[in-house]
């Protein structure tokens, strides 16, 4: 990636000078699709370049329905975000979870649940980016009063090498005029494969909110709702992520230097 952050997002599924938000929110005219995709550039860039490594709350409702029985799981996490700098030099966003016990306490696993989603944290919104544009066919809708800007998204024929949606899928951004940030995005994955040999429509929807993090405003996802349906033997089966975030936190690590045969202790 350009900013020096390698976006690495699976969704288990150039400095760009734009314009100011305000500026385009205040325009006589609506802005064009590439001025639109210039700031939202801009906003990816200053994600990857300034959010903290942070933690937050994850409530997590995930179900597995096939014919008339159902499996679910609930699930309340801790969700992390992490920059992680590889030997190679190149830097990371990682995402991880800790499932809470009932207790309150937190245990070292990764959440054990009929489905999971991943990648949305570290890279979700580059799909809608100048980095995709050769992989990528956008389009404007045309702007209404009082509404958000919506831009249509859908892959082009072929594989690249940088394209981050390796599936057919197509789908819509929702932005605020007034702050140029994602409101919401949709996607629909029409052949996805969901598990070994079986093949369904895959839909997302991501809701994003802002959030105070370290002094500075980051729009991060509030709400995440996925399904995944699929006809298997006759019978429909599908597989569903409903989650919710809350309590953002910047993740900070604090230690004290001890004098000598101090332990600290009294």
């Amino acid at each position: 990636m350009k900013s020096g952050v390698e976006r690495i997002a699976a969704l288990t599924l150039l400095g760009v000078f734009a314009l100011p938000a305000a500026a385009l929110a205040q325009s006589a005219s609506s802005p064009t699709l590439d001025e639109v995709l210039q700031q939202l550039d801009a906003n990816l860039h200053h994600y990857d370049a300034q959010v903290p490594d942070f933690f937050c709350s994850e409530h997590v409702v995930s179900s597995l329905t096939y014919g008339h029985k159902s499996q679910v799981s609930v699930n309340d996490s801790i969700f992390r975000l992490k920059r992680v700098t590889h030997p190679n030099g190149i830097t990371t966003l990682d995402e991880s979870r800790e499932t809470k016990a009932g207790n309150g306490t937190v245990e070292e696993k990764q959440i054990q649940g009929p489905t999971t989603l991943s990648g949305v944290f570290s890279g979700g919104l580059d799909l809608v980016s100048l980095d995709q544009q050769s992989c990528m066919r956008y389009a404007l809708e045309p702007a209404k009063p009082g509404k958000p800007y919506v831009i249509q998204f859908a892959t082009l024929p072929g594989k690249h090498d940088n394209c981050l949606l390796i599936e057919q899928g197509n789908g819509r951004v929702f932005i605020d005029p007034a702050t140029m940030q994602v409101q919401r995005m949709e996607l629909v994955v029409p052949h996805h494969v969901i598990v070994p040999l079986t093949i369904g429509v895959w839909r997302i929807q991501i809701d994003y909110a802002p959030v105070l993090l370290d002094g500075r405003t980051f729009w991060m996802p509030a709400t995440i709702a996925s399904t995944a349906v699929a006809t298997y033997d006759d019978r429909e089966t599908e597989w569903a992520f409903n989650a919710r975030y809350s309590n953002y936190h910047k993740l900070e690590v604090t230690s004290r230097i001890l004098p000598p045969g101090d332990s600290g202790s009294q």
